[in-house]
């Protein structure tokens, strides 16, 4: 909440209301003599030798030129010169003389002007005194008494503005209406008196705020301005004056049009006053004063641009000692902080500084407006300490209101605005300090404010929102509800009061925004969310995008979005709440005292990101932007200790996901000061200590300590004791202090611990309504309590309790998958060892959360990485280990398939036909998805969240009720289409096999008793011995280079012996038990596929002997082989594109001697039509990529390198560049069919993700190709041409054209054919064929 500057108060001019200073006026006008010719012609008069009877009125004429040599020159010589002639005339004259009444009151107006320029009281008594005498010597009837009363009436209008008392007013309006009825239509001075009769109309109508007032003054004004016609001297004069009461109308009933017109009248006024009149300076300054009134209207800056020229020319036209000068400077500075607010250019800051300083150095201590030049520099101060945060500009800032309040009586108008600046001085300090006493001060002096305006007065709506910020302040410091809804009510009509299109209505409404967030904090209700969303949306759309409050308003929004996400989980408020918080930090300077606050939401936003979609570089933004916001906060400031404890749970987070115990002890250092910095009757105290005490049992969970464990109970207990019954908060305190207590029933077994967690569990879930983003969590806390009784009284009650508990929170949306994949696990676990028929349910809910774990706008990397932190391939061995212990094999086939190759799946889904959606819907599904399978966006969130909702509505129509959702067994089947599936699944506890033998078949269970993963981890690190012991190499380097070291001592058999002694392992305990199964149920040859998962993977299934009844293809889940036979062949003739390395560089590195002979090789056995080549430096990336996108048919002859850290990082080497598996994986490859990879390592996947095809074979075939020839390991030089020609040679043989569905047989045959050459195995086995 900035301090606002002193609204531009145009205070009637001094030509305006000053009367005259004799019956005629001693208004210079644009012919008058100059002063000082006149001064000197009266003073010879008086050196001259007259008659006594003369002198006074020479002295009067002496002291009228002294008078008026003072409104030019502002010299206060010269009024005291003119003062002390005027008292020399009145000393002169006899009581009886018929002068007197005229130089009394000629006297009274010199007093008067000099009370206005040095602020004496005894000057304004003396003028009042000399007034009331010269009317008393002016009987009714006498030609002047008009004039004697106007300047009476003046004299009390300065009194009144003095000390507030409405008396003399009144006084004044009652002999400003006689002046007018004494005088006579056509009298010279009448449109002067009908103009001094408007003004105090005006002065009642700001203090009384009647209408009727105000209506009175416009008429007077115009009836004056009527009589003095075009050409008249003082027209300039009467227009001025009219558009000054048009003005009053204007800030009463914001009518654009009365702005208008006072812009018209005040041009048209200047335009009549010519260049070097004295006057013209105060003309210029009003017209400024109204293009500033546009400008906070229209929020035109060509206005404030404007306004601010006219008046740095109305200071530079006024000299110093002018006694107009301090005001022209304050409205300089007022004009320079409206700049600032609006381009947030610490210049004009600094200049509004300055201006406000010089002016009140010009103003002397006993001024009467003084009090305003305080306040107006009290805004500067506030305005650089809002900005910088230094104190000492606040107490500065805090000192000078104190005085403005000190200096203005409790009747006078402008006390209430000088009651609400430092008001707001107080609760800044609060703010910095936390002092409640300055809350409470701040507070006091807003409700004295309140008493002293109406509802229908200029500030009101700006006193109201300022003392519900201060109610609200209190109601978070105290939390009690009426503070709340009393700042809501107020935050209410300052919006009424408010019109549309007024430029103050988008604070109001974010403010407005602010306490419905509260009170939906407070009491839950959606409704009220809903209002401070739309409060913050048309705050935001109100606020340009340069202007300075804007980072404030989408902070605003942006927390409002962050609750809505939290409370109904729609990633499209998360990621709407990010951008916002970002905007609003890249708005905010960084030395801006909110700099902080901006940082900490920002963190908190992606920390939000981080629970939902566990990416670890979300965490580590956490970090850094809330440690920022942490260093940037003062010791003193009252938010510091929000800071530190959001680091401190964001600390937690990152030791719970990395294990750095550092972390955890940083984050009890933090979360201890943050309470320490906390109040006792602070109402966040209770969640200071609940984030305290869950560091304490996080580190009870790492070193057993049981002193931890019950320091942890006892913060949690005393934080509950904090939380009133009906407070939102409740439940989530409840929840904890029940974890503790299950903590310390597990540690001593006490079953009180038991039955008190289980009451507290039992509260916190009955206190969490349907729907509450956090019921998920209560019922899973509720469940473990029951299922720990469970285990200790075995009550079957419990038991049923339990499972109903955990199926409810599965049907009850999340914003934290990863806390529900693990209460899923330990469902399944509890399920396993006491009511089995459970877990297919409790695994089939975790497994419904995996495209939340896995989320699509995450990087494959990040994927990978949550893959292997969440353990998903054990979880999905486990489950379907489970589910065949149940002989549900349907299920396992399902689960497998969900819990397989998730990331390759993804990929795949990506590139899913939509041919059959309506044209509109498969435009939009094709185009967000190519965006993600590509990668590289800038604003992923919003591309998954469209096509999360293009999903929504396509799933909505018939026949699309399934599109992309997990396929149930009756589909998956359909996968054995050209032949038996073979899918094998390895655990601690028992291996099994499954195979689906037709589509219109069941699942059969293949037991294989005699298999471990032990045994199977042990072939596969006996095969890596024995390519060690072979020498398997890199293609096209020596032998030193190997791929696998050589085992000195690895035994005394050949490496024939070695790799017979496997495959007849492999034989007996797995192919063996498969093809017994196959040939039982009548398949005894023809084409068979391998999906291995787990400790099978990488072991050469399709090697055992015997090698011919089957033609052995492999594939990572069940669902590409579905893409791959749903995908039809072009019937265009297929080309194939050939790629060629023999080196990657100029220098010839890693050459490879027989990549010319296979090109040519291949080139011979195709049809030249039908084939084209990149060889050596043709084959550089970009061209290779194009390649792939053309060609159907790739061969590609080149180096590979298996990453097994980042197996996306997995490659081609090309000539001067490498290919990777991610850009391979995020290529549009629509017309693919078949890719022969002649590279080495090409089906070699990662150890760590082995059920995830992370290798190059399975990238192709994730990127659209239908089928790959790949290898398990290096192949020798010379077997890759000898493969490939017989591969070539039986797809074209005869004429014919290939199909992706021979490439398997091409394969087969090709292998054949180098066995028969009597080649050992290490060099014919490693070729394998993936996909159709």
């Amino acid at each position: 909440m900035s301090a606002q500057p002193s609204s531009v108060s145009e205070s009637v001019e001094p030509a305006m209301r000053s009367g005259s200073l004799a019956p005629e006026s001693l208004i210079s006008e644009v012919f008058q003599e100059v002063p000082d010719r006149m001064i000197k012609r009266s003073k010879q008069l008086l050196d001259s030798p007259v008659e006594h009877t003369k002198v006074p009125r020479y002295h009067l004429k002496l002291g009228q030129d002294f008078a008026k040599k003072y409104k030019d020159s502002g010299d206060l010589n010269d009024l005291q010169a003119a003062i002390e002639n005027m008292q020399d005339a009145v000393k002169l004259t006899e009581d009886g003389h018929p002068d007197r009444a005229e130089y009394l009151q000629n006297l009274a107006v010199s007093l008067r002007y000099r009370y206005q320029r040095l602020g004496d009281l005894q000057d304004l008594e003396a003028s009042l005194h000399n007034n009331q005498n010269a009317v008393k010597l002016s009987p009714e009837g006498h030609s002047d008494r008009a004039s004697y009363l106007q300047s009476l009436a003046m004299s009390l209008t300065d009194r009144y503005q003095r000390l507030g008392d409405l008396k003399d007013l009144e006084v004044a309006l009652h002999l400003d209406q006689e002046v007018v009825n004494l005088t006579p239509e056509g009298h010279p001075d009448r449109a002067d008196r009908l103009r001094g009769l408007a003004v105090s109309f005006t002065d009642r109508y700001q203090r009384l705020g009647d209408l009727k007032d105000l209506d009175a003054a416009l008429h007077n004004d115009q009836k004056a301005l009527s009589l003095t016609p075009k050409g008249h001297p003082d027209r300039a004069k009467y227009l001025r004056g009219l558009a000054i009461s048009i003005r009053d109308r204007y800030q009463r009933l914001e009518d654009l049009e009365d702005l208008e017109t006072i812009l018209k009248y005040k041009q048209e006024a200047l335009d009549l006053i010519p260049e070097g009149h004295s006057e013209r300076a105060s003309y210029i300054q009003s017209l400024a004063v109204s293009l500033g009134d546009r400008y906070q209207r229209l929020d035109s800056l060509p206005d404030l641009e404007s306004a601010l020229h006219n008046f740095q020319e109305v200071v530079s036209l006024t000299p110093d000692g002018h006694h107009e000068r301090p005001q022209r400077l304050q409205h300089l500075a007022i004009a320079f902080t409206d700049r600032y607010q609006r381009l947030g250019e610490l210049e004009d800051l600094d200049a509004a500084l300055h201006n406000n300083q010089e002016a009140l150095r010009l103003i002397p201590e006993n001024h009467p407006e003084r009090a305003a030049y305080l306040h107006s520099l009290a805004v500067s101060l506030t305005n650089r300490y809002e900005i910088l945060g230094n104190l000492e500009d606040l107490e500065a800032a805090l000192q000078n209101n104190q005085e403005a309040v000190n200096l203005t009586p409790e009747s006078h108008p402008d006390r209430n605005s000088y009651l609400e600046s430092l008001a707001l001085c107080f609760r800044d300090r609060y703010q910095a300090s936390g002092s409640f006493e300055d809350l409470e001060t701040a507070l006091h002096h807003f409700e004295e404010a309140v008493t002293l305006i109406t509802e229908t007065s200029a500030d009101s709506a700006s006193t109201f929102r300022n003392l519900a910020i201060c109610l609200t302040d209190r109601y978070q410091r105290l939390g009690n509800l009426i503070d709340l809804e009393t700042a809501l009510q107020y935050k209410q009509q300052a919006v009424d009061l408010t019109p549309e299109d007024h430029p103050n209505r988008a604070g109001y409404l974010q403010s407005l925004a602010v306490s419905f967030s509260h009170r939906y904090q407070r009491l839950g209700d959606l409704k009220d969310l809903e209002a401070s969303i739309e409060n913050d949306q048309e705050a935001v759309e109100l606020t340009p995008e340069d202007h300075p409050d804007r980072s404030s308003r989408v902070y605003s929004l942006a927390a409002s979005l962050n609750y809505r996400y939290q409370r109904l989980g729609d990633l499209n408020d998360l990621e709407a709440a990010l951008q916002n918080n970002q905007e609003a930090v890249y708005l905010t300077p960084e030395d801006h005292i909110e700099n902080a606050s901006r940082l900490h939401a920002f963190g908190m936003s992606y920390y939000d990101r981080y629970h939902r979609l566990g990416d670890l570089e979300d965490l580590e933004a956490t970090v850094h932007n809330i440690q920022k916001a942490v260093d940037l906060t003062p010791e003193t400031n009252i938010h510091r200790a929000d800071h530190l404890r959001s680091l401190a749970v964001a600390l937690k987070n990152r030791y719970e996901r990395l294990g750095d115990v550092k972390d955890l002890e940083d984050a009890l250092q933090h979360s201890q000061k943050a309470l320490d910095l906390t109040p006792v009757e602070y109402s966040t105290r209770a969640n200071c200590l609940k984030t305290l005490a869950a560091l304490f049992n996080e580190r009870y969970e790492r070193l057993d300590s049981l002193d931890d464990l019950e320091t942890a109970l006892k913060l949690s207990w005393e934080a509950v004791a904090l939380v009133p019954k009906d407070h939102p908060d409740r439940a989530d305190q409840l929840q904890s202090l029940a974890l503790y207590l299950t903590n310390r029933y597990q540690r001593l077994g006490d079953l009180e611990n038991l039955e008190a967690a289980l009451q507290n569990d039992h509260e916190a879930v009955n206190l969490t309504p349907q729907g509450h983003p956090d019921r998920h969590q209560r019922l899973q806390g509720l469940a473990t309590s029951f299922a720990d009784r469970y285990q200790r009284f075995k009550w079957p009650k419990d038991l049923e309790t339990v499972h109903n508990l955990y199926n409810e929170s599965f049907n009850t949306p999340t914003i934290y998958p990863e806390f529900s994949w693990r209460e899923a696990i330990n469902w399944a676990i509890f399920a396993e060892e006491n009511q089995s028929a459970y877990c297919v349910t409790a695994y089939s809910a975790a497994f419904k959360l995996l495209p939340e774990l896995l989320w699509m706008g995450h990087s494959i990397s990040v994927r990978q990485k949550a893959i292997h932190r969440l353990g998903i391939p054990g979880v999905t061995a486990t489950a379907i280990g489970s589910c065949i212990q149940q002989f549900n094999l349907t299920s396992a086939v399902e689960i497998m398939e969900q819990g397989l190759a998730t990331t390759f799946q993804q990929m795949l889904q990506l590139k899913t036909g939509v041919d059959a959606l309506p044209p509109h819907q498969a435009e939009s599904f094709k185009q967000l998805s190519m965006e993600l399978y590509r990668g590289g966006s800038k604003n992923p969130m919003h591309i998954v969240n469209q096509r999360n909702n293009l999903l929504t509505e396509i799933r909505q129509q018939p026949g699309f009720e399934y599109f992309l959702l997990p396929k149930p067994y009756t589909a998956l089947c359909h996968a054995s289409k050209g032949g038996p599936v073979v899918l094998l699944n390895s655990h601690q506890n028992h291996c099994n096999g499954i195979i689906i033998m037709t589509p219109t078949s069941e699942p059969v269970h293949v037991e294989l008793p005699n298999v471990t993963v032990e045994l199977l981890e042990s072939q596969r690190i006996r095969l890596k011995q024995v390519l060690g012991h072979c020498s398997v190499r890199i293609r096209g380097e020596s032998v030193s280079s190997r791929l696998f070291g050589c085992q000195e001592h690895f035994e005394s058999k050949t490496s024939a012996e070695h790799f017979s002694d496997m495959l007849a392992w492999l034989w007996s305990n797995i192919v063996g038990p498969v093809y017994n199964v196959l040939e039982l149920n009548g398949i005894c040859n023809g084409r068979l596929w391998w999906l291995p998962t787990g400790a099978f993977t990488t072991l050469p299934l399709h090697a055992c002997p015997p090698n011919d009844h089957f033609v052995h293809s492999y594939t990572a889940t069940l669902g590409s082989l579905l893409e791959s036979n749903a995908k039809m062949s072009s019937n265009d003739l297929p080309t194939l594109g050939v790629v060629g390395v023999s080196y990657t560089n100029s220098h010839q590195a890693n050459y490879l001697k027989d990549v010319e002979q296979e090109v040519r090789d291949i080139c011979s056995i195709i049809p030249q039509t039908q084939v084209k080549c990149l060889e050596g430096e043709q084959a550089v990336v970009d061209a290779v990529k194009q390649q792939l996108q053309d060609s159907p048919w790739v061969h590609l002859a080149c180096h590979g390198r298996q990453d097994l850290i980042e197996p996306t990082k997995s490659r081609l080497l090309l000539y001067e560049g490498t290919l990777d598996l991610e850009t391979i994986l995020r290529m549009p490859l629509s017309n693919a069919e078949v890719v022969f990879l002649a590279a080495c390592q090409t089906a070699m996947g990662d150890s760590e993700l082995v059920n995830e095809s992370f290798h190059l074979g399975g990238g192709f075939i994730a990127a659209g190709f239908r089928g790959a020839i790949g290898t398990l390991w290096s192949i020798n030089d010379q077997d890759g041409p000898v493969v490939a020609r017989h591969f070539y040679s039986h797809l074209f043989q005869d004429g014919r054209q290939p199909r992706a569905e021979d490439a398997a047989e091409a394969l087969h045959i090709a292998v054949k054919k180098l066995r028969k050459q009597g080649v050992p195995h290490e060099r014919w086995v490693p070729f394998i064929h993936m996909g159709v």
